[in-house]
Order: C-alpha cells, then structure tokens, then sequence
C-alpha cells in the first residue's frame, strides 16, 4: 500500500488522455497495492513536495502579488469567485456547534494535520480545486461500492481539508439518510437536517451547522423516514441543490452506497463530480465493476484507495484525470 502514489502516478500519465473506462485504472492500482511490500519513503518523499507546493499556493492566493518561485509544481488559484459575499445574513443565523473528536474518528484533517494521511487529503482537495479551473465542480459527490469502504471518513476529511487549505465556505452534506455516520465522525449527538426539511418542518437557517473546529458548515441527514428514496426524489431536492451551491462554494455529498440501494442515483444526478472510495481487502473486482457501471463515466473524477484497517499512515488515494471531451457536464 505504501507505494500507491508511485503507481498513481504512472497511471495518471499512462491514461490522461485517453477515452476509455476508469475500471482499468483502477482496479490496477487496487491489484499493485495489493502486491505492494515496499518502504514508505517515496511516498513520504512525494507528500513532502506536494506540502510545499500547497503552501505556496496558499501564499499566493492570500497574496496575490508576490511572484511565483516554485518551479517544480504548476499551481492554478481558484478561478471560480467565492461564493456566500450576498448571504451574510444566513450564516450569521447558523447555529455553532463544538466538536468532541478523538482519535479513534480517524478526523486527521482536524486532530493530526501533520500526518501523511492528513497530507494527502490536503492533496486530494489541491487536485479537486485544479480539476475546477477545466469543468464545473462544486457538488462533488461520495460514495462507495458496498458499505465498510470509508466513504463517510473520506467526505469528512475532505471537507476540512478543503475548509483549511482554501478558507472559503464549506458545506459537508449528509446524503445517506439511511443509515447516517458523520455525526459519529464528528463525535456529535443526532442534529435535525436534510429530512425535516424536506418534509417541510425547519428552515434552511435552522438546519445547517457550523463545525468548530473544523471550520465547515453540515447538513446532516436527520431523522430518516420510512420511504427515504421517495422522500429524496421530492421535487424539493434540485431546487435545494441550486440554493446551497449558490450560498457555498463547495458542497461534498456523503451518499449511500451505489450497489444496495437506489439512493444514489438520485445523489448522482444532482452532483457535478463523483469519487469513488474502494477499501483495500474489501473492495471485490466485480463490486468495483457493477459500481463504476451504475455511475455516469463521465462524472467519476477519480477513485480513493482506503485501507483503514492498517495506521493512518497508509490512507492515501488514487486520482485518474478525466479523457479528453468528458471535462464538461
């Protein structure tokens, strides 16, 4: 597992560009992680360079005059304007709420940010913030194949990073109404959300809150009826959509699982990008395969590698960049 920025990266280069399935690119990296027996310092070595790359940007962004002096690493600012400047009034009106987060919620974006695996989903949300300057992303969906994958441990951590690397508004919303998690990540008592509102019982306002820290919005699920998907195919849903886009600048959908339920095909339809997380010693061949054929290929930006079971040292991802005449929706 540990060399798997090393396949990665041949893999990106190998395949960008071409038109093909991401199941290839993928289900490789999970058979040469597999294989894989090798010394992390490659790995390290890589997640030490893309930390100063980040850096850098960071300084850009906050100063924008300063002259670029990092050769090594192409660094593209943000080109989409935050989002939020005309709705002040309805963050003032969220509620705060405190974290009681330890180590066992696996949150590394928060408790450890110095860590590799903290590193790499400060890589993941650089490459996100890039792949936006080529397409339109800000919904960006995440799901997995079958349940136990991590999938809500990778929503969550990827908000935060994206909230402390880029400090703009970060919304993390909860779509597995089903069978809910990200208040546990979080180490918070069941909140009402997305549910009640649907359901016409709460405002907007009184159903998003701010995580300290943290530093991001959640909207979680709530409490789930008994027909969850015929609620979420409420004509209320899109609309929704369009209104938390227009209020965040980035919205990440923690969704069900795409192969037991029909929940995720309403969540795929309403987000701009999906990525899929596959856990190593779980994720089946042909799981991989019936999920990435229940997606629409062209949204499927790229695929996390989690591997949970070992330290946090080994959680790092895969990204595979879109073919050529797939970067628009």
């Amino acid at each position: 597992m540990s060399n798997i920025f090393d396949a990665l990266q041949r893999l990106e280069v190998e395949r960008s560009g071409t038109g093909g399935s991401p199941l290839p690119a993928i289900t490789e990296l999970l058979e040469r992680a597999e294989r894989s027996a090798a010394s992390r310092s490659a790995a390290a070595q890589e997640l030490e360079r893309l930390a100063a790359a980040d850096s850098l940007e960071r300084e850009r962004e906050y100063l924008p005059g300063k002259p670029a002096s990092f050769p090594e690493v192409e660094i593209l600012p943000e080109i989409v304007p935050a989002a939020g400047d005309g709705n002040a009034e309805i963050f003032r009106e969220f509620q705060t709420l405190h974290l009681s987060v330890t180590p066992q919620n696996r949150l590394v974006s928060v408790l450890d940010s110095d860590s590799p695996a903290a590193e790499a989903f400060r890589l993941l949300s650089v490459r996100l913030r890039h792949l936006r300057r080529e397409r339109n992303l800000k919904k960006v969906l995440i799901t997995s194949t079958i349940p136990q994958e991590g999938k809500s441990m990778v929503s969550a951590n990827l908000a935060c990073a994206l909230a402390a690397s880029t400090r703009r508004k970060i919304l993390l919303l909860e779509g597995d109404v089903r069978r809910p998690s990200l208040s546990k990540v979080f180490g918070l008592s069941p909140y009402p959300g997305l549910c009640e509102w649907l359901q016409g019982g709460r405002s907007l306002a009184s159903s998003i809150y701010r995580l300290e820290p943290g530093g991001i919005w959640l909207f979680p699920a709530g409490d789930g009826p008994a027909n969850p998907l015929e609620l979420l195919e409420s004509p209320k849903l899109p609309a929704l959509m369009e209104e938390l886009a227009a209020i965040f600048d980035w919205v990440i959908i923690d969704s069900p699982p795409v192969l037991p339920l029909a929940d995720t095909s309403v969540w795929t339809r309403l987000a701009d990008g999906i990525i899929l997380v596959t856990r190593q010693g779980t994720t089946q061949k042909r799981h991989l395969q019936r999920g990435l054929e229940a997606l629409e290929s062209k949204k499927v930006i790229g695929a996390v590698v989690n591997s949970s079971k070992s330290s946090a040292d080994n959680d790092y991802y895969s990204y595979r960049r879109p073919a050529e005449g797939s970067a628009a929706n």
